[in-house]
This record gives C-alpha cells, sequence and structure tokens, in this order.
C-alpha cells in the first residue's frame, strides 16, 4: 500500500511493491503543488586542453514523451507514465542541455562554449538526442541514453559519433526524491562521459 507520503510499504514482494509504484504514476500534466527537481552538473573531466577549439551545444533533440517537464516512469514494456506530484524546472532538453553547457564550462578546456544565438565563431557542433531518460519500474533502475554527434561546423561532416548510456538502481521503498537522485546520478555519469569523450574527439 501507499502511505499519505508517498512511500511504498513492503509486503508481497518486489514485483508487487514495482506494481504499487504505477499508482505513483500519472498520465497528464502536474498542478502547482508538484515538486520541483533540476539536474547537476558534471564538475571534472580527464580529456586533453583543446583551448584552441569552440564548441556549440544545440538543444537536444527527443520524442514528445520526453519533451516535457514531466518525469518519465516505464512501467513496463512499450507502458510509460509519469511521476506523480513532480516535474523538472524545465522542459527536459533544455535541462539536459544547459547541464552540457555548463560541464564543458566546468572543464577550463575549450577556448568556448555556447548556445545558439550567442555570436561564437564555432569549430563543432556538440548534436545530441535523448533516448532514454526514465525510471525503470522492472529493472529498479533509473536509465539515461544519450546519443551524440560531433559535427564539423565549417563543413557539416560529422567528425564521430557514440551512444552513452549509464543506469542507477532504485531501492524498491523510494519515494520521489529518490527517483530524481537515481536519475541525477546516471545523467551525471554520462554528462561525464560525454565530455571527456569530446574533448579527447576534437
Amino acid at each position: 500500500m501507499i502511505v499519505s507520503d508517498g512511500r511504498i510499504q513492503r509486503g508481497g514482494g518486489l514485483a508487487a511493491v514495482f506494481f504499487v509504484v504505477a499508482t505513483l504514476l500519472t498520465a497528464c500534466g502536474g498542478g502547482a503543488s508538484n515538486d520541483t527537481f533540476d539536474l547537476r552538473a558534471a564538475v571534472s573531466a580527464d580529456g586533453p586542453s583543446a583551448r584552441n577549439r569552440q564548441i556549440l551545444v544545440p538543444e537536444p533533440s527527443a520524442l514528445k514523451a520526453l519533451d516535457s517537464e514531466q518525469i518519465l516512469v516505464r512501467v513496463g514494456g512499450a507502458e510509460v507514465q509519469y511521476l506523480s506530484k513532480s516535474q523538472w524546472s524545465d522542459k527536459l532538453p533544455r535541462m539536459v542541455q544547459a547541464k552540457l553547457v555548463q560541464a564543458f564550462e566546468n572543464t577550463g578546456k575549450l577556448g568556448g562554449v555556447g548556445k545558439p544565438g550567442q555570436g561564437l565563431a564555432i569549430d563543432y557542433q556538440i548534436v545530441t538526442e535523448i533516448r532514454a531518460f526514465e525510471i525503470d519500474t522492472v529493472s529498479r533502475r533509473a536509465k539515461v541514453e544519450i546519443s551524440v554527434k560531433i559535427l564539423n561546423d565549417k563543413n557539416g561532416e560529422v567528425r564521430t559519433q557514440k551512444v552513452f548510456a549509464a543506469a542507477s538502481p532504485v531501492s524498491s521503498g523510494a519515494t520521489n526524491p529518490a527517483f530524481i537522485k537515481a536519475l541525477d546520478a546516471a545523467f551525471t555519469a554520462v554528462a561525464a562521459e560525454i565530455v571527456d569523450w569530446t574533448l579527447r574527439s576534437i
């Protein structure tokens, strides 16, 4: 059963517990009383210095299910719903874009990092697609998967591309903040890998 603060009580095995999680979900948008969550940006990188390079980070593309402030939960197979009483502080693609820009800036290893419209003389665009950003109730993991292309801004050629993925465990009795903490951990791991790989590739 679910108590009033949103916690899940044990009883009847893990399958039953995660079936109950579905009642924490909603298929519609949230109201003004929703708890609002942000993501962290990676704070370090092992890649080499690229101070003679400037990069542009456009807003990631994403399917409509991910292109919102709602927090996606996969309840089995192709069925997805949204975490109730919780929302991101902005649309997910804009959040991911902002945190990637911050992660690149935090390295201090680039000549410049910007978003479209900021007027930088760009060497490369870091083109991303959010493929997964969800709580999976079957595997009990938060999953993040982002596809990245490094695009030469001078000639439009793709220098290289790669898919980055990470997962973070979620406890069976987790509350909404714990779900977000797991998503944040998975995203931070992916963002750090993207930054390191980009520095080594440009």
